[in-house]
């Protein structure tokens, strides 16, 4: 196997192995200290409970999925379009700029509250939450990227008389493009993260709840394994998402930036 092939293998192989281990330990802790299920469930009773309570969860899943989704695509409009705002005024950004930084830094559980008694439909407001989480990222790396082409193509362009929106399309949106990418791998989690987070405080429940509200449920009702399998859900949607846009970041910069060239080589 080549050297190239190996890494790839070891990059699978070795988090499954620690994983395989880990779950081995949490099951002989539960068996040997003989720890009931309203305690600590067994990975085996996790997954058990997984499968039985498929038609409670799936539903709350598709739910958080939707609102993180919905959260994740305001959040790319809105920044990159302000970011881009920035890029052709820098009085535009010394303007702005410091309030997206109070946003991002103002705790979500702090003013979650507030939104949710000024804007009347729930739905909206867990939106508004979820947005405010993944909105910082979108905004600052893209504006770091616009900012970041070389001066020296940026003189070059202005010699031979490009246009502000020639710069803009052939120069900086380019060089912005890795910082985007990587704002949106965090983006990604954040929203998730901002969704669940936005549901805790709501408290929503009913036929439109998220698994956040699954999970205090099970928590209400001591079904502690049915908490264990929503919790396993996030993760593995937070997993998901990261993996997506790592791989979308793959296939745009594989062929020409020197972060994804490396690795190919």
């Amino acid at each position: 196997m080549s050297a190239e092939g190996l890494e790839r293998a070891a990059r699978v192989v070795l988090p499954a192995a620690i994983a395989v281990v880990a779950l081995t330990a949490w099951d002989l802790v539960v068996r040997l200290n003989q720890i009931p299920p309203y305690i600590l469930p067994g990975p085996m009773l996790v997954a058990e409970t997984f499968w039985s309570d498929w038609g409670t969860l799936w539903p709350a899943w598709v739910v958080t999925l939707r609102f993180t989704l919905m959260a994740l695509a305001v959040a790319v409009i809105g920044g990159v379009g302000l970011a881009l705002l920035f890029a052709q005024s820098k009085w535009i950004e010394f303007s702005f700029f410091p309030y997206a930084v109070i946003l991002q830094v103002t705790p979500l559980i702090a003013i979650a509250p507030l939104i949710l008694i000024y804007v009347e439909n729930t739905h909206v407001a867990l939106l508004i939450c979820a947005w405010i989480v993944a909105f910082f990222p979108i905004l600052s790396n893209t504006t770091l990227g616009l900012n970041s082409a070389d001066h020296n193509l940026v003189n070059l362009f202005q010699l031979y008389g490009a246009s502000r929106w020639q710069v803009l399309r052939y120069l900086r949106i380019p060089s912005a493009m890795p910082y985007f990418l990587g704002g949106l791998r965090i983006a990604g989690g954040l929203s998730l993260i901002g969704s669940v987070v936005a549901e805790f405080v709501a408290g929503t429940a009913g036929e439109g709840s998220g698994l956040a509200y699954r999970i205090l449920e099970a928590g209400y009702r001591l079904k502690v394994p049915r908490l264990f399998a929503a919790l396993a859900m996030i993760s593995a949607t937070g997993i998901l998402i990261f993996i997506s846009f790592s791989a979308l970041s793959h296939l745009v910069l594989r062929r020409w930036h020197e972060s994804a060239v490396k690795r190919e080589n």
